[in-house]
This record gives C-alpha cells, sequence and structure tokens, in this order.
C-alpha cells in the first residue's frame, strides 16, 4: 500500500458525540490486523494549547512524554492503542497562525499577501503530513461541528488533501447524531441530512457516516440515510450508547467498520482481527468479583471530564483486580469543616488529584489527614502530594504554618515555587510573573526510587522510572530530615536529589504520594502499578470493614 493513508473524521450536528473514541477505536481495529497507526487532533479554538483553559470548560489536559499540554482525546488514543502521543499529534488555530504569522515577520513569504487560502491551509496540510515515519494509517480528528465558522480552514485543508492524494489514499467520516423523539417513537434522520449537506457546501462527501443513537437503527433508517446522504447501506455504521468504552472496537468491527474501510483503501479485509484483549477487558468490567469503594477529593467535579484519564485509569486498576471501582466524586471544598470529613468514613480508599489555586485546598488536606489516621489507603498526585506534605508537616513535624507559596508568599515555604529545572541537558528557567501557558515542569521526568520502599516494590523492584508531569510547584527538599524524622519517607527523587517525586508514610498500610501523574500512562492492557496497587489496598481495607 502506499504510505500513509489519510482518514479524516469530522462532527455534525452537536459537539461530544465521540469522535474521539470512534477514532481511537477505529485505530486499534486496524492496529489488530497488523497496520501501524497514529492518531491526530486537529482544534478550531484560538487558544495556542489547552495549557491555560479551564479543566471545567476544556476538560483535562493531557501531557505528553515530550512536554506538550494538548487536548483530552489524545489519551483516548493512546489509551486504546498504546502508540504515544507526541507534540506533533494535536494543534490548534491559535498555533497555525502563531506559526503563519512568524514565518510573515521574518519574510518568509516574500513579500506576499498572506491569506487563509493557501498559506494558513497549507500550514494545516503540512502539520497533517508531517511528523511520520512508517505509519499505514493516520486518523486526524477535527474538532468542534461542521458549520462552526472557526473550523472552516481545516475543513477546507483535508478538502484539498483529498485532491491532492486522491481516494486510494484519503478517507472521510462524518459522525452525526440521530435523536429519538418519544412523542413519534422514532429517531429522525433529518439533523444528519443536514449536517451531511453542510459539509458538501464545504466540497466533502463524506465516505463513512458513523451515526450515534440511543438505541438501534432500524434499517429503513439505515436505507433512507444511506439514499439522501449518497453513501453505501454498508457505510452506515451506529454508534450506539454503550456501558462501556471499551466495548467500541467490538460493535464497529460486528458492523463491519474496519473493514469497509479497508475495502475502501483496496486492501484485503479477509482475515479477522483478534480482539480476544477486548473481550477480556470488557468482561472484567462487567462481571467484577467485588466492588472497591473509592472518594475522589478534587476541585473540579462539576465536570468529571476534568479527570478523565484519572477515571480511566481507576477502571485499569479495577480490571487488573477484577474489582468494580465505585468512585465518588466530592468537591473538596465540602470538607472545609471537620464535621464533614466523617462522610469519608464509608469508602474504602482516598484519591486526592492534582489541581491549581487555593480554592478547596483545606479540604484535600482534610482528607489527607483523615487517611492518615484512620489508615485509610490513600493516593495523592501532584497538589494531591504536596498536600499531603502539608498536612503532614503541620500535625506531625512540627511546622504549624506549613503552607505553599501557591496561596501567599512564605519566608520557608514547605511546597514552592520551582524558578529552574534541568531538562535533558538543557537547563529551563522560569520568572513568578511570567505567562502561564506552557511554562511548568511538563512531560516525562526521571526519577529514582528507593530500596526497601513499598513504591519501589509497586515498580517491581526499579530502581529508574519515568513519569509524565505538569506543575509550577514543588515540595521543598531541605525540609526532608525533619519530615523524614516525623514518618514521611521520601521514596522517590529526581536523579539529582534535589527535587521530591514521590514520598509515602512509614507506618500506613497504603499512604503514597506523587508529583507526577500516572493516570496518563494507564492503560486498560497494561494498567499503571501505582493505580493496581493502590485498588489492591482499597479491595483489602473492604474486606477488613
Amino acid at each position: 500500500m502506499k504510505k500513509p493513508c489519510f482518514i479524516f473524521v469530522t462532527g455534525g450536528v452537536v459537539s461530544s458525540l465521540g469522535k474521539g473514541i470512534a477514532s481511537a477505536a477505529l485505530a486499534a481495529l486496524l492496529q489488530t490486523r497488523g497496520y501501524k497507526v497514529r492518531c491526530r487532533k486537529l482544534d478550531p479554538y484560538l487558544n495556542v494549547d489547552p495549557g491555560t483553559m479551564s479543566p471545567t470548560q476544556h476538560g483535562e489536559v493531557y501531557v505528553t512524554d515530550d512536554g506538550a499540554e494538548t487536548d483530552l482525546d489524545l489519551g483516548h488514543y493512546e489509551r486504546f492503542t498504546g502508540v504515544p502521543a507526541r507534540q506533533s499529534d494535536n494543534i490548534t488555530t491559535g498555533r497555525v497562525y502563531s506559526n503563519v504569522i512568524a514565518r510573515e515577520r521574518r519574510g518568509d513569504y516574500l513579500g506576499a499577501t498572506v491569506q487563509v487560502i493557501p498559506h494558513v491551509t497549507d500550514a494545516i496540510k503540512s502539520f497533517i503530513k508531517g511528523d511520520l515515519a512508517d505509519e499505514d494509517f493516520v486518523l486526524c480528528e477535527i474538532g468542534g461541528t461542521v458549520g462552526d465558522i472557526e473550523g472552516l480552514p481545516f475543513l477546507e485543508a483535508i478538502r484539498q488533501l483529498g485532491n491532492e492524494l486522491g481516494r486510494a489514499r484519503v478517507l472521510f467520516i462524518h459522525l452525526t447524531l440521530l435523536p429519538y423523539i418519544p412523542t413519534s417513537g422514532e429517531l429522525k434522520t433529518k439533523p444528519t441530512q443536514h449536517s451531511v449537506k453542510e459539509l458538501l457546501s464545504v466540497g466533502i462527501q463524506p465516505d463513512i457516516l458513523v451515526c450515534r443513537a440511543d438505541r438501534a437503527i432500524p434499517e429503513s433508517e439505515r436505507r433512507k440515510i444511506a439514499l439522501f446522504c449518497n453513501v453505501p447501506e454498508k457505510n452506515v455504521i451506529a454508534a450506539l450508547d454503550i456501558d462501556t468504552i471499551y466495548q467500541v472496537p467490538i460493535n464497529y468491527h460486528e458492523q463491519g467498520f474496519d473493514r469497509v474501510v479497508l475495502e475502501h483503501f483496496g486492501l484485503d479485509a479477509a482475515k479477522e482481527p483478534g480482539l480476544s484483549g477486548w473481550h477480556t477487558v470488557v468482561r472484567r468490567v462487567r462481571h467484577p468479583e467485588s466492588v472497591v469503594k473509592v472518594a475522589i477529593v478534587g476541585k473540579y467535579t462539576a465536570m468529571l471530564d476534568s479527570y478523565k484519564s484519572l477515571s480511566e485509569a481507576l477502571i485499569h486498576g479495577g480490571i487488573a483486580n477484577n474489582v468494580k471501582v465505585d468512585a465518588w466524586w466530592v468537591d473538596s471544598e465540602v470538607f472545609e469543616s471537620e464535621d464533614a470529613v466523617g462522610r469519608l468514613e464509608g469508602v474504602n480508599a482516598i484519591l486526592v488529584p492534582g489541581g491549581f489555586g487555593e480554592r478547596g485546598t483545606q479540604g484535600k488536606i482534610r482528607a489527607a489527614q483523615f487517611a492518615r489516621e484512620r489508615k485509610a489507603p490513600y493516593f495523592g498526585i501532584c497538589f494531591g502530594m504536596q498536600m499531603a506534605v502539608i498536612e503532614v508537616a503541620r500535625h506531625l513535624a512540627g511546622v504549624s504554618d506549613a503552607s505553599s507559596t501557591e496561596f501567599s508568599p512564605q519566608k520557608n515555604p514547605v511546597v514552592g515555587l520551582m524558578t529552574e529545572w534541568t531538562r535533558g541537558n538543557q537547563l529551563e528557567k522560569r520568572a513568578e510573573g511570567g505567562d502561564l501557558g506552557g511554562t511548568m515542569r511538563l512531560g516525562a521526568y526521571p526519577a529514582r526510587l528507593v530500596g526497601g520502599t513499598k513504591v519501589f516494590d509497586i515498580y517491581g523492584g526499579r530502581k529508574d522510572i519515568s513519569e509524565r508531569h505538569r506543575h509550577r510547584y514543588e515540595v521543598n527538599i531541605h525540609y526532608r530530615p525533619q519530615l523524614e524524622k516525623a514518618g514521611l519517607v521520601f521514596s522517590g527523587l529526581s536523579p539529582d536529589g534535589h527535587l521530591p517525586e514521590i514520598v509515602e508514610l512509614r507506618d500506613h498500610p497504603w499512604f503514597v504520594g506523587v508529583q507526577f501523574h500516572p493516570e496518563l500512562k494507564s492503560k486498560p492492557f497494561a494498567p499503571h502499578p501505582l493505580f493496581t496497587a493502590f485498588i489492591r489496598a482499597g479491595l483489602e481495607r473492604s474486606r477488613l470493614v
């Protein structure tokens, strides 16, 4: 086959239909057939990246090994395919225009009038085709909804690519909604017809329609969609609501989605893919042997997409232990009062995730204190680790005013702003009043584990690990002697010994805090060892209660 083939996934009618899951599931199916895949996301918003966007508006920021702050859909891509995402796999209108304007200022366009066509669309096409090796398929999801004004340059760019590369190397998939109207008792196809018409108006005829619905699509409706949208009936694929996203690849294969894609490119689709792993994952999700109740004490619980990778990593930890994780999402501000903390009595484990700013911090500290005093399994991630350290400093180490410079100026902060650090052989520096975007310790950094500790055993006796970071503040290493005397073990450090990466309580069944985000590397077929161990600890506690 000619490499690579490009598959473009667009969406219509409404947003949040699941284009990311559809792209990831299709990529996984192609992968099981032996093809090498890469998934990309093109976002139309003007932010350069999601790094400064509120998680309650946009969801979590997914961080790659190479330090890119990207859209959460890249997390789906990694979890479904196992292919590590890169900075080159996510682009926004803001980044495109920044690059185009920078080139114009340098005079790269030789005095030409810089326009959306061809300069912006050429930049988008260059991104789509760039930084590839020997991939067979590149799946590009276009963010937003067809008809949005900000998405037009992206649609024009992929239309041009369709003409330049031809049908032998380009496939268009359009995801739409079939709403059910209870009063008429039927699914309505008109929104899909209008959405396809909107796509046709920019010169793109979809090859496959993926129709989101909350119930089975009758054959009569499928025929109507095929007729009015100018696609073969077998190319109308149902995307039905289901109880677990890990069933999606199985459902798509049963409808022949991957077969239709391969036939479009003239490739052999006779050999069946190996889906036994997906069946095993789904079986464990649907038929667990037990239940572990976990309280997640966070700041952005009003929108659970803020913690998308975290919620999936908890499911993966459940899969590894063959249990269901009953996640209780609770706003940390609820625990600002001492009495409210008693509501944690009925849970088997407590997790305090990352976050920014002072709001809700006292609730997180109280949750850590409750877990320490009641011997409940505790997992602090990033900000959650910092709050646990502050709690131990205040109540065990005699530092009654222990706090972070993130909240207010501190003479001797237990947690402070990091202004310079080493990345590889490069010294990175940050100013306190500098830009917020892209100025954190981002991406994969190594850590060295201390032998004989709990996390050393959790990681299988590995001395050196690498995990992804996203934070500005660090635990002050100068407090290490005082904190360790109080029972807090610094069980993981940066290779130079200056930055605390992992802490744990010495006399506690399971109390671990990590400065990094292990959820970003967890996958259904390879649950992160920290989540596996955390859920196991919760399971053991549930048996004692």
